[in-house]
């Protein structure tokens, strides 16, 4: 008897030991693609950017401070044209059921990842359909003149001009570095499209499978250049509604949920057994107009809508008062916000006045697209669309739901297959530009960052010229009236700043708020 209950308590041990090295993230979507060269969207960004890959530099754990990752060390010359970086060596790249790698990281691995978006007859660059929505919509294909293997462990950056926030991309997850030998393996085989969903990197997690809309799976990379993550297991349980994500942390199904409810909140933190961490984040939740489609075309019908909906409402109903009301593209923490900006006032009145100056006195019908996931930046997009289209109504406007799933949604407002659309945008570097001109200038329209559409030369003239300073208060000037033009033009009517909230297991160690978007797990325990 006494043999069998050591016996019973060995595996009740080994088992809570077991269960101890596995964690498990509630997120809300399924990924479009396992590459961040291919996406723009946080969701796809978590299961591959934060988890399986690494960048030459990054940013600081919880911060936007950059440090080196990849490289070691960097050189840039005077005239801010050449960027010199030395890698570290000794970096491993993962083993997988799929592939066997028979040597560490080096210049080779550089080349090929930038190359691969920026050179139209690199043979991968059509892989997944040859778009690079970032790296174009950031204009690198135009900055980076070249890059060069100066040896295995050097390489070299040169510019066509100066640009402010070049080594801030760099930290980006669309410049994260993938295996030449890999992929030359996938070529070799006839196989290359699964390149881009079935990832290895060198990050601190490798990749084990994914089941479509249920389940990712990955272990610790035991050989990590800088040491393995604190878990042996991460699973992400995918869970598109806040309210069974919740109900999946109150039982122990989840030690982490990604946007939990505001409704949720005050249970959340009223419970012994969990615990809620929030922080600013550099966010913009926005309504965008389709300037490519009439009646959009015209800026009065833009400046109705923005007269026409009430965003403090929504604010209120669908954030509980976690956000604040958004007026410019920027976020009030970043530096060039400009705070003089006068928004547009609810008034249907005014709303009606436009609409009959723009010769639309009756109204006229249109489609909504509302967000299909829980984003930082709008919680419930149904809701909210609900209570637009009610708004619209009351000025004429017969505006008929439209959603998708997250993929298919990404994909057709890159395609400009919307009219009005609710989107959001959570910074990826810390920099004005990663806002203004990834998503309002006329490149980005090309690569559908854009998704308003809008090309307006006075504004890109303002963005282009303060990439090029390298003093940030005069880079402000042009930034603020960069800003005073978006708000006359109205391409969006920008919604809320929302603060970020992750509810978690008391027992979870380690995680911090990335004031980027990102969920990062390597530093991670469980207790």
């Amino acid at each position: 008897m006494r043999i069998l209950f050591a016996l019973l308590l060995t595996l009740a041990l080994f088992q809570n030991s077991a269960m101890a090295q596995t964690f498990v993230y509630c997120s809300e979507g399924s990924p479009s693609a396992f590459n961040p060269q291919i996406f723009t969207d946080g969701t796809s960004n978590n299961a591959s950017s934060h988890t399986v890959y690494e960048r030459l530099v990054n940013f600081k754990y919880g911060e936007t401070t950059i440090v080196p990752e990849l490289a070691e060390s960097w050189k840039i010359s005077k005239d801010r044209m050449t960027y010199t970086f030395k890698l570290r060596k000794g970096v491993k790249f993962h083993t997988t059921e799929f592939f066997t790698p028979t040597r560490e990281l080096n210049a080779d691995d550089v080349l090929f990842s930038v190359n691969r978006q920026r050179q139209k007859e690199h043979y991968y660059h059509n892989v997944s359909g040859g778009h690079y929505d970032y790296f174009n919509g950031m204009d690198m294909g135009a900055i980076i003149k070249d890059v060069k293997k100066l040896d295995d462990y050097t390489v070299e950056f040169t510019l066509t001009r100066p640009e402010a926030p070049f080594l801030a991309n760099l930290a980006m997850s669309f410049m994260s570095i993938l295996s030449k030998e890999y992929a030359d393996k996938l070529a070799k085989d006839d196989k290359k499209d699964n390149f881009d969903n079935f990832p290895v990197g060198t990050g601190p997690f490798v990749f084990l499978r994914y089941i479509k809309d249920t389940q990712i799976r990955y272990k610790a990379f035991a050989d990590h250049w800088n040491g393995g993550p604190k878990v042996k297991q991460l699973v992400f349980s995918i869970t598109p509604d806040a309210s069974v994500r919740f109900q999946k942390l109150k039982t122990g199904e989840c030690h982490l949920i990604i946007e939990p409810s505001p409704a949720d909140l005050p249970a959340m933190k009223s419970n012994k057994d969990l615990k809620v961490v929030s922080g600013a984040s550099l966010n913009v939740g926005y309504l965008a107009m389709n300037t490519e489609k009439k009646p959009y075309d015209n800026v009065l019908v833009r400046q109705a809508i923005n007269h026409a909906l009430n965003k403090r409402a929504y604010i209120e109903a669908i954030y509980m008062g976690h956000a604040e009301p958004a007026k410019n593209p920027l976020p009030p923490t970043l530096w060039s916000y400009n705070k003089k900006v006068k928004d547009y006032d609810y008034s249907p009145e005014k709303a009606k006045a436009l609409l009959k100056k723009a010769g639309l006195a009756d109204g006229f019908e249109t489609e909504l697209w509302t967000l299909p996931v829980t984003r930082p930046y709008n919680p419930n997009g149904k809701k909210m669309g609900e209570m637009m289209q009610a708004d619209l109504a009351k000025v004429g406007i017969k505006a008929k739901l439209v959603s998708y799933d997250w993929p298919t949604y990404l994909k057709k407002s890159r395609e400009g297959l919307h009219s009005l659309i609710q989107l959001g945008w959570s910074g990826d570097n810390g920099d004005p530009d990663n806002f203004l001109a990834v998503l309002l200038s006329c490149t980005s329209v090309e690569s559908g960052s854009n998704v308003a559409r809008w090309c307006h030369k006075p504004f890109d003239k303002l963005i282009d010229e303060a990439k090029l300073l390298t003093a940030q208060k005069d880079r402000e000037k042009l930034y603020m009236k960069a800003q005073v033009i978006a708000k006359e033009q109205a391409p969006w009517m920008p919604i809320a700043h929302s603060t970020i909230f992750r509810g978690m297991r008391s027992n979870v160690q380690g995680y911090k708020i990335d004031p980027l978007g990102g969920d990062i797990f390597k530093q991670v325990s469980l207790k």
